[in-house]
């Protein structure tokens, strides 16, 4: 069971089982929403327990996605790719250890040009295909 929240705890969520590796996006839109590049891991939507939903307002940042994020302080929170089974939740607002990793980089072509990645992981201008 992993365990997360915002800042000022108005909305805490919790996941059960293991969290897949997340992503780091670097997308305009990804780096406006966080105000740096997005990390976040992929879960189905059954694993998710959210309480404090009433606190979350959503923004549709796109015709595929909204950004969920704590009407009170504010904290970047979900991406929700609409018609998908899984959510993306925030990296930075799990209270637990995560115990995983940075898999992969997508929209290097967005990155700002205020900082490097230097990490050794898979680096993509967009995102790449799923193996089969």
């Amino acid at each position: 069971m992993h365990r997360g929240s915002c800042l000022c705890g108005a909305v805490r969520f919790t996941v059960e089982g293991e969290l897949p590796a997340p992503d780091a996006c670097h997308c305009g839109r990804c780096r406006k929403h966080s105000g740096h590049y997005f990390v976040s891991t992929d879960v189905p939507r059954s694993a998710v327990t959210i309480e404090g939903e009433d606190t979350i307002r959503w923004f549709q940042s796109s015709e595929k996605a909204r950004r969920g994020f704590c009407s009170v302080c504010g904290s970047s929170l979900f991406w929700d790719p609409l018609q998908r089974d899984w959510i993306g939740i925030a990296m930075g607002a799990f209270d637990t250890p995560t115990h995983t990793r940075i898999a992969v980089h997508v929209y290097m072509a967005d990155k700002g040009d205020y900082y490097d990645v230097a990490d050794g992981v898979p680096r993509f201008d967009t995102i790449p295909p799923k193996p089969h």
